[in-house]
């Protein structure tokens, strides 16, 4: 939807970077499909698209994203793997549904479409826990990282912070979490030397998404 994107991905691409981007395949990106054909002739798979699919159903995916989303979003999809992007799809398994389920599934939407995307490979389909603010979860406590063995460094927010401009706002406030936009906690001033310090994990979503459910927004 930005429309310098493909300014900041040439400034990104050029200095020797990757570049993930995170998009829903719609519109906003296929307005620059020229654009994108270049920048991919020129820079490869150093530029890779991760779509957000969030279930391998049309009635799933739609009762998160609204109705006529799914055609749009598929039609996106399609024309990146037709055209030999580097791509991944971000999607969720529910409740009731394991990981391995979620992957036959998106496999066989996969296999039906003929995107080329390998469901079993976590870095190409990366499926988050279903995110519930209200939901009752465990306390995160030090004993955690020992119990689970996972290193408090390895969190996204230990070393990323996401830069956003709040509509009606006078400038960008930097935020601790993709998932916590407009958490009042997670607010973490107006420079990234400001927000340079240490993040509470203190929300739903952070024990039941990064630490116990082990998923991670980051490639």
């Amino acid at each position: 939807m930005n429309r310098d994107m493909i300014s900041m991905l040439e400034s990104c691409l050029a200095r020797g970077f990757e570049a993930l981007i995170l998009t829903n395949a719609m519109r906003p990106m296929r307005r620059f499909e020229e654009a994108l054909l270049d920048l991919k002739a020129r820079y490869g798979d150093r530029m890779t698209f991760r779509v957000s699919l969030d279930h391998y159903t049309q009635t799933a995916h739609e009762a998160e994203r609204g109705a006529d989303s799914w055609d749009t979003g598929m039609a996106g999809l399609q024309w990146l793997s037709d055209n030999g992007f580097s791509i991944a799809v971000a999607g969720r398994h529910l409740a009731h549904e394991d990981d391995a389920m979620a992957r036959s599934g998106y496999a066989a939407l996969f296999a039906e479409t003929g995107i080329a995307i390998n469901a079993l490979d976590p870095a190409r389909l990366v499926l988050f826990p279903e995110m519930d603010a209200d939901a009752d979860v465990p306390e995160i406590t030090t004993a955690c990282w020992g119990i689970l063995d996972v290193d408090p460094d390895a969190m996204m927010c230990a070393s990323s912070r996401m830069v956003v401009k709040h509509k009606g706002a006078d400038g960008p406030m930097v935020t601790a979490c993709t998932l916590l936009p407009y958490g009042e906690d997670f607010q973490m001033g107006k420079t990234l030397a400001e927000a340079s310090r240490d993040v509470p994990l203190n929300h739903p979503h952070c024990a039941r998404f990064c630490v116990l459910g082990g998923a991670s927004c980051t490639a």
